[in-house]
């Protein structure tokens, strides 16, 4: 069965087959979520990003990973280049990279709270859009095994830990992570 887990950290460090880039439509890689993997990973994988695009808000599209643990980077639109973002635009974005995840046959992806950087959208609303995404995916049958939520910070993971507890009563507390089953 697969499961839902939240982590405290660095999205570059998580270990996944995946990992997801909170991006722009352009695919430039800057500040944020999207820098930290550029500088953990390389320069490459912008380059190959940026081969890719440009994308439609919403969409996703995938890249080798460089140096990082992981095989891939998917690089989900959640913003255009204006930087500005909303509920729907996190809804797009994070069931286009569940399903580039299910295209490679992935058992593990990790996300990191989209939008929430320099989109500036607030951490409860995008916990709410995308752990109600991701239990959708999940309820419809995947290949998926492990969905995780990196989260840089208390205040992102205490979000996203209230919604996955308010929206799963079998949620099990775990040191520094959290897990639905």
């Amino acid at each position: 069965m697969p499961r839902i887990t939240l982590r405290k950290g660095d999205i570059t460090e998580s270990g996944t087959d995946a990992i997801v880039n909170a991006a722009n439509s352009a695919l430039w890689m800057g500040a944020g979520v999207a820098g930290a993997i550029k500088r953990a990973g390389g320069q490459a994988i912008e380059d190959e990003a940026l081969r890719q695009g440009p994308i439609r808000v919403g969409q996703a599209v995938v890249t080798g990973a460089g140096t990082l643990k992981g095989r891939h980077v998917i690089h989900a639109a959640v913003m255009g280049t204006d930087l500005v973002t909303d509920a729907s635009k996190i809804r797009s974005a994070t069931r286009s990279s569940l399903l580039r995840a299910e295209e490679l046959g992935l058992k593990s992806i990790a996300f990191p709270a989209l939008g929430t950087g320099v989109g500036g959208f607030p951490y409860s609303r995008a916990a709410e859009i995308m752990i109600e995404t991701v239990q959708e995916h999940l309820a419809a049958g995947t290949g998926l095994e492990e969905v995780v939520f990196v989260l840089w910070g208390d205040e992102a993971y205490k979000a996203f830990e209230e919604q996955l507890g308010a929206g799963d009563a079998r949620a099990r507390e775990l040191p520094e992570v959290r897990t639905a089953l």
